[in-house]
């Protein structure tokens, strides 16, 4: 009996700081993209793409769209759980703008979502954008599809 109490909270245990680990990592990764965004540090935005075995045209278009909202204040930066249709999305093959289909290169996990509210005098606008995160090597990373495999 106490052989099966032990074995059972020595499997227990590591579980819980892994999910603690995790959850910090989270933050962590919340917070640098969104102080390389409002800084507008196109180095450490890029250094989240996960680019290997990815299209290079897609990967021209990540950075450019990681830089258009670079420099402006987020109002709402946030990493979701994935839907069901998240997930159906991002595992279908997508039409490539060579022609063919590209594929995410790693499976996401979750989702970054990043709102940034803009006013001014002639009024005021809304962007919200979506990527999809998956983890690398112990650390979060956005996925730029390339041919399917």
């Amino acid at each position: 009996m106490k052989s099966l109490l032990l074995i059972t909270t020595l499997l227990i245990i590591p579980g819980l700081f892994a999910r603690a680990a995790s959850a910090e990592q989270e933050k962590a990764f919340v917070a640098k993209y969104k102080d390389a965004l409002e800084a507008n540090d196109s180095a450490t935005l890029q250094s989240v793409l996960y680019t290997t075995g990815a299209d290079p045209m897609i990967v021209g278009f990540y950075k450019m769209m990681q830089s258009g909202g670079a420099g402006d204040k987020v109002s709402k930066i946030e990493l979701v759980d994935l839907t069901p249709d998240d997930v159906k999305k991002a595992t279908a093959p997508q039409d490539s703008p060579n022609g063919g289909k590209v594929c995410l290169n790693l499976k996401p996990t979750k989702k970054l979502v990043i709102v940034i509210e803009k006013k001014d005098e002639n009024g005021s606008s809304t962007n919200t954008t979506e990527n999809f995160i998956a983890e690398k090597d112990g650390k979060f990373v956005i996925p730029v599809p390339g041919p399917c495999k």
